[in-house]
């Protein structure tokens, strides 16, 4: 039996009905979630959507590198050719003239003076009188007491090991060692007695300072290179520094300290000084730095 055109069409209405319901209600959904996204800001989602609509699609990553590489061998294509340096020659070094080293100074030698110091030299608290640093005519000091008190000392230290030492010679004035010098230059000539002698002004024994040491009962060592090989001249030399007192004027010393060697002096420059000295085994020159 065949339908009815009456009934066709009341189903054809029947699905366009429900079609256009299901439609609305999808784009209601559809609106209702887009607007949720846009915390229900009709405007703002309005916005949102013309911008969707309006944007250009990105570059993918493909088109990047290639243009990357377009840009590459373009610059490859542009970059100049480099060009080969020729190396330079080297200019000639002129020989350097070598500057002398100026000679050192001969510690034996008085210096061309035509008049005395006013006042002596004294370097680290230390008084100093050699052929280069004389002392003022008027220089009078007398025997120093603490280097008198030094020697008492040592003199009884020796004697407890069986020594008895004196010192014979200790502090002269500018006067005495002018008569003594003159001697020995009568005597033995000028360049001789300028070894182991000093010139007025230039003395150790006038700063009040210098000890001439000798053995009491060995007179015959007195002053004399022969006292250093004596029991007592060994005890003095081994032992002077425990008291303030150095040897002055050592062997093989003579162009730092001006004289031959002299085993019978010593100088006070108290204990500190003279124990740095004995230990490096050096002058007071080279303690001084001069």
């Amino acid at each position: 039996m065949k339908p009815t055109k009456k009934k066709n069409e009341f189903d054809k209405k029947f699905y366009i009905k429900w079609m256009v319901i299901a439609m609305t209600a999808i784009w209601a959904a559809i609106a209702a979630v887009w607007l949720s996204m846009h915390n229900w800001d009709t405007e703002e989602s309005m916005k949102a959507l013309a911008q969707a609509f309006t944007e250009q699609p990105a570059e993918t990553e493909e088109q990047a590198p290639a243009e990357q590489e377009g840009s590459a061998v373009k610059e490859e294509q542009a970059a100049p050719e480099e060009k080969t340096e020729q190396p330079e020659t080297p200019a000639e070094e002129q020989p350097k003239e070598e500057t002398p080293a100026p000679a050192p100074k001969d510690a034996t030698v008085y210096p061309d003076i035509d008049q005395l110091p006013a006042e002596p030299t004294i370097i680290n608290g230390i008084l100093l009188a050699n052929k280069q640093h004389p002392l003022p005519a008027s220089y009078a000091p007398g025997e120093n007491a603490k280097a008198r008190a030094a020697f008492d000392a040592m003199a009884q230290a020796a004697a407890e090991d069986g020594l008895q030492l004196v010192a014979f010679s200790t502090y002269r004035g500018f006067d005495r060692q002018k008569q003594l010098y003159e001697g020995y230059v009568a005597k033995d000539g000028q360049a001789a007695a300028d070894r182991y002698s000093a010139r007025p002004g230039f003395s150790e024994h006038q700063t009040g300072l210098a000890f001439d040491i000798g053995e009491a009962g060995q007179e015959q060592h007195w002053a004399s290179s022969s006292f250093g090989d004596t029991a007592g001249g060994k005890w003095v030399k081994e032992n002077a520094h425990n008291y303030g007192f150095i040897l002055r004027y050592p062997q093989g010393k003579e162009q730092i300290t001006g004289y031959m060697h002299e085993s019978w002096h010593f100088r006070y420059v108290g204990k500190e000084a003279a124990t740095a000295i004995y230990n490096q085994n050096i002058t007071l020159e080279e303690y001084l730095g001069i």
